[in-house]
């Protein structure tokens, strides 16, 4: 099969808020932002780095899923308890410093693991990601 990703959902408590933190705090660009005629945002924005994958900031609801489904991980988002995955950077120290000054929340600090160096933080929207510089041999 010869096919590549280009959209990854990533669920939000709040649209408004990811945009705020997404576009204008971590400098993601804005693909699509249009409401659909059932009501529902298509919100899709893609990394500076990897402008070739969009994320598509989704609030968890219905016809996307059962209400009650809805819930579970709308329940999940609210306990900032959603892990959304691992940014790659090239100085974990740098990329921490300067997301700290843009006001992310970070759970932790720039520590060396055996993996690379790693430090974890908030998006404010529900979920955690960590940002970890990994180690060259």
């Amino acid at each position: 099969m010869n096919a590549s990703i280009s959209h990854v959902n990533l669920f939000v408590r709040d649209q408004k808020k990811a945009y705020e933190v997404y576009v204008n705090k971590l400098g993601f660009k804005v693909n699509t932002d249009v409401t659909m005629e059932n009501g529902m945002r298509w919100l899709t924005v893609s990394p500076p780095a990897n402008p070739e994958i969009e994320l598509l900031l989704a609030e968890p609801c219905s016809p996307m899923m059962k209400d009650d489904v809805a819930g579970h991980i709308k329940a999940v988002l609210d306990a900032d308890s959603m892990p959304g995955g691992v940014w790659n950077t090239d100085d974990c120290e740098k990329a921490y410093e300067e997301m700290k000054r843009k006001g992310i929340e970070f759970l932790k600090k720039p520590t060396k693991e055996f993996y690379g160096i790693e430090a974890v933080f908030r998006d404010g929207c529900g979920n955690w990601f960590s940002l970890t510089q990994r180690v060259r041999e």
